[in-house]
């Protein structure tokens, strides 16, 4: 192509440039309806690219050209959602989800006969993605971490075409309260989180592993795997290279904007160029929904794409906001698994695995099989009751399954197949690694080796300490921790904050750049967010958001330490059982010492910000219900929680307060019924002295 003649024409082709191909990425995506080929498309694209290399100064962010960068990614970046990323329970049959129907109605005081309206939607077997689109931009992505915070990975997101760094603008504009149409409304909220799934279709997936085999490189045991290392490369380009494919069905936090239906959500985010699946269906009842579900029970291995169920929604958002949330699940949500696929094999023997407190794990040991795609060659068998309840011998055929289509178990032995040459397997009395005298609790299934010095309890816990959720020392993960073990170079998690360079040199494969990478990483570790360093210390009971509780609370370490279990006990979300775990851990004189060695090391967590924070709320217990102007829900209870508050998802006598948007149903009725106080959006915030 000739250079243009000016910078004036060279702008107006590159904006009719861009404007063409996000159409057609648009016809190709949203719509899968393209109207050109792929040698047309790569034509214009390579025009846009000529002028833009001519004509540097015209190149923008959000130009089709600037999707990949070359920077490479040092780390993943925390990054909390503004509203949390739900998980959905589930239901394995069409009665569960009948029940779960009959739920749904109770809850909203309907009459057992009425219609509720569902979408059902697909179950993409992907990775879970939030992008967050501030003025119809896209601003970041992230993964779903722990629902709360997940890894920052917006250089690599920007690298997939399926995914638009711009939204359209609706063709028929629309104001917030959707009951008026104007010209001068606005085509996008101000700030949406967009979420959804992340996969590969099973061709890609098959030419990745093939490319790795050719080259001596691992390959993925499955699509979801695939999927979720090509989101975590530190080069972009590989990612870009990844045929990396979106459907996108949820909204989290929306400012300026409101939706009334899931189905019209749907269709919203396809007119603003987010490819949704094709295969949705709207139901008039639960029954339509079963029929959508046996439908795909015969389709879904058609598909070029894994998908293991199907989630059914309330669609009307006003009952969506009345159901509100159980926990860490919608109650106006409900994924319908496939029963596993499910297939014979022989146990050729058991094993005894060791986790960080000590519990020893039955493991069986497969003559290897594929179960869905992935080849399988050990499955657990929980503990020794499960077992004896199932009559699981050494040389037993058995059928086995992947539950949930990930974690492999054994369903039931074939006892037909018995030859009389099997052995019954008897849990030891001593530590297989120790040789500790093993100990099972009156009135728990698990039996466990009570020596905490026990090698194997310490191999565990320091790599539970390292990995990636705790205090993420990326270079330390797998063999390499294990050979400073087996090298006596740690003990304890207090010893890898001692390690030199000269320490490391000696070890086999070990050069200076790598020794470098892996002292930078433990002393970049120091400086961990509080809430991480209190999950990797591996206290019983304590996972990630009971981590996260404790410091939210308390703020400081020497805090969580110097309570007491009664204290401990009275914090929301923090049972007996987790009070006295957590306090016991910090009564032990050889936890304080590895903590002290560990302070003395340079290790400072950064304790909680109370940025923001109050406790003008102190000991007050709310409950949200309809739907709110300023805030979504989930937002408002964040700013309640944020202030001191309490948050249930039920009006009982212990309710102090009752906040009430628009549409609010059973709820306020409860409320009204109890004497609970309610109050509008606007006197719960002049209640925190909210300034807009």
């Amino acid at each position: 192509m000739d250079k243009p003649p000016s910078i004036e024409i060279a702008h107006q082709r590159v904006l009719e440039l861009r404007e063409r191909i996000d159409h057609h990425n648009y016809l190709y995506y949203a719509l899968d309806q393209p109207e050109i080929s792929d040698a047309e498309y790569d034509a214009l694209f390579r025009e846009l690219r000529t002028i833009e290399d001519e004509y540097p100064e015209l190149i923008t962010a959000d130009s089709p050209t600037q999707r990949v960068g070359t920077t490479q990614i040092t780390t993943f970046a925390s990054l909390p959602h503004k509203a949390p990323m739900l998980s959905l329970d589930n239901a394995f049959g069409e009665e569960e989800l009948l029940e779960w129907d009959r739920k749904v109605k109770r809850f909203l005081h309907l009459p057992m006969d009425t219609a509720v309206e569902y979408v059902a939607e697909l179950k993409i077997d992907g990775l879970s993605i939030n992008l967050t689109y501030r003025e119809g931009k896209l601003e970041s992505a992230a993964t779903r971490g722990n629902g709360l915070t997940g890894e920052d990975v917006t250089p690599n997101i920007r690298a997939i075409p399926a995914i638009p760094l711009s939204l359209r603008p609706l063709k028929t504009k629309r104001n917030e309260d959707l009951d008026l149409f104007a010209s001068d409304a606005p085509s996008y909220p101000v700030l949406i989180e967009v979420r959804g799934e992340i996969f590969l279709t099973h061709q890609e997936f098959a030419r990745i592993n093939s490319e790795n085999e050719e080259r001596g490189a691992s390959t993925f045991a499955n699509c979801r795997n695939a999927a979720a290392g090509s989101v975590r490369q530190k080069d972009p380009r590989i990612t870009a290279g990844r045929k990396l494919d979106t459907f996108l069905y949820a909204v989290g936090y929306c400012e300026g904007w409101r939706f009334q239906s899931q189905y019209e959500l749907l269709q919203t985010f396809k007119e603003w160029g987010l490819r949704t699946n094709p295969n949705i269906r709207l139901c008039n009842d639960i029954h339509e929904c079963l029929e959508f579900i046996r439908e795909w029970s015969e389709r879904k291995s058609k598909l070029n794409y894994d998908m293991d169920g199907v989630v059914v929604k309330v669609n009307d958002f006003a009952l969506q906001n009345e159901l509100g949330n159980v926990s860490r699940s919608p109650r106006w949500a409900i994924a319908y698994k496939y029963p596993a696929l499910q297939v014979r094999t022989v146990i050729e023997d058991i094993l005894i695995q060791e986790g960080m407190t000590g519990a020893l794990t039955p493991v069986a040991v497969l003559k290897p099989v594929a179960v869905a795609g992935v080849v399988v060659s050990r499955a657990t068998l929980h503990n020794e009751d499960e077992i004896r309840r199932k009559d699981v011998r050494i040389g037993d055929t058995v059928i086995i399954q992947r539950a949930g289509e990930v974690i492999p178990e054994v369903v039931e032995v074939v006892l037909e197949e018995r030859t009389g040459g099997e052995r019954e397997f008897q849990m030891p009395v001593e530590c297989p690694f120790c040789g500790a005298p093993v100990v099972r609790p009156e009135g728990e299934a698990v039996t466990r080796c009570p020596n905490p010095d026990c090698p194997e309890k310490v191999r565990q816990r320091l790599q539970h300490f390292v990995s990636r959720n705790a205090m993420d020392i990326e270079a330390l993960g797998g063999k390499r921790l294990d050979q400073l073990i087996d090298a006596g170079l740690i003990r304890d998690e207090a010893d890898l904050y001692r390690l030199r360079m000269e320490d490391l040199l000696p070890l086999d494969r070990m050069g200076e750049k790598l020794a470098s990478n892996i002292l930078n990483a433990i002393e970049a570790s120091k400086k961990s967010p509080l809430k991480n360093f209190l999950y990797a210390l591996g206290i019983r009971h304590v996972g990630e958001h009971t981590a996260e509780v404790l410091c939210e609370h308390f703020g400081t370490l020497d805090r969580i330490a110097l309570s007491g279990e009664e204290e401990l006990s009275q914090i929301h979300e923090i049972g007996t059982v987790i009070a006295r775990s957590v306090h016991l851990f910090f009564q032990d004189q050889r936890n304080l010492n590895r903590l002290e060695r560990m302070k003395a090391a340079g290790v400072n967590p950064e304790t909680e910000s109370r940025e923001g924070r109050s406790n003008i709320l102190e000991g007050k217990s709310f409950v949200f219900t309809g739907s709110l102007e300023h805030f979504t829900r989930e937002g408002a209870e964040e700013i309640a929680k944020r202030n001191g508050g309490r948050i249930s998802g039920s009006v009982s006598k212990k309710t102090d307060y009752v906040v009430a948007g628009e549409n609010a149903g059973s709820k306020l009725n409860r409320a009204e019924e109890l004497g609970v106080t309610v109050l509008t959006e606007e006197e719960f915030l002049k209640m925190i002295e909210w300034k807009s």
